[in-house]
């Protein structure tokens, strides 16, 4: 079974020449517990592994992905004009083959691109990042309006898995005070967050309004996709977007 087989093409109505992938733990090289597709250099997996699953994708990408230093910020860079392994949680672009990849093990990745398919980006959406701006600021450098913008939202953990301290709340409310209504109560002095209402929320405020995926939970999904918060040790993801 080829790496497409095992991986998801966003279902969203993005232009032709727009092209997405969403790949699962599946299809790769590594050994438990990194089991098997990981792309992740950070995480204690063998390197020639990872370099191996990095290859498997060379027939399915019209180039080599920027990978990003992914540190729960809230910094972008451009994809057409980066030379060396960013420290950045976003990467857009307007140009033509140049890969856009944020990789992922519970938060979420999220995906833009306008409705003339003339800028795409991709965002790595932690909880950190999208309480302190992550996608505003990929929104910003895509240098479009957000109305004509659109995005995809991939798998991340659910809200029923998702427990976080009264603190994570209290940092979203004071930034935004409609996103309370994306907390339930949770056990003792806890929530469980939606991170994906708390995505649609941000992105409503900013005018994008088509907002496609959001269903997929790497949490419960223990087959299909890497869960840090289930497992700790454990693989990471990729989400790519470029222009044809």
């Amino acid at each position: 079974m080829s790496l497409l087989e095992h991986s998801i093409i966003p279902g969203w109505p993005a232009p032709r020449h727009v092209k997405a992938l969403q790949t699962t733990r599946r299809g790769g090289v590594s050994a438990v517990p990194y089991a098997s597709l990981n792309f992740g250099d950070h995480v204690g997996d063998e390197p020639l592994a990872v370099a191996r699953n990095r290859s498997l994708l060379e027939p399915l990408l019209p180039g080599e992905p920027v990978w990003l230093k992914q540190v729960h910020g809230t910094v972008v860079v451009d994809a057409a004009s980066t030379a060396c392994l960013p420290q950045a949680d976003a990467c857009i672009s307007s140009r033509a083959d140049a890969v856009c990849v944020v990789i992922t093990a519970d938060c979420l990745p999220v995906l833009l691109c306008d409705a003339q398919g003339t800028a795409v980006g991709a965002a790595h959406v932690g909880w950190r990042g999208l309480c302190d701006g992550v996608i505003e600021q990929t929104v910003r450098a895509m240098n479009a309006r957000p109305g004509a913008l659109m995005a995809w939202m991939g798998p991340a953990i659910g809200a029923q898995a998702f427990e976080v301290g009264e603190e994570v709340r209290t940092a979203f409310v004071a930034k935004q005070p409609g996103a309370a209504v994306a907390f339930s109560t949770g056990a003792p002095g806890k929530w469980l967050a939606d991170i994906y209402q708390l995505a649609r929320l941000r992105l409503n405020a900013l005018g994008v309004t088509r907002i496609y995926g959001g269903g997929l939970c790497t949490y419960t999904d223990r087959e299909k996709f890497f869960s840090y918060r289930r497992d700790g040790a454990t693989g990471r993801m990729g989400t790519f977007i470029w222009l044809e």
